[in-house]
């Protein structure tokens, strides 16, 4: 089943020592769904 992100507003919050905010920025390239957020913290 595909996840419909047409239209949808999207918070992006990656991890410094895994997947960053901008791979996961950059596979939603293709969407139509609009990146309002999109940050690489580190969690300590």
């Amino acid at each position: 089943m595909a996840l419909n992100l047409d239209g949808k507003k999207v918070i992006i919050i990656g991890d410094r020592d895994g997947i960053p905010g901008s791979a996961v920025e950059e596979c939603l390239k293709g969407t139509k769904a609009e990146v309002v957020f999109s940050s690489t913290e580190c969690f300590v």
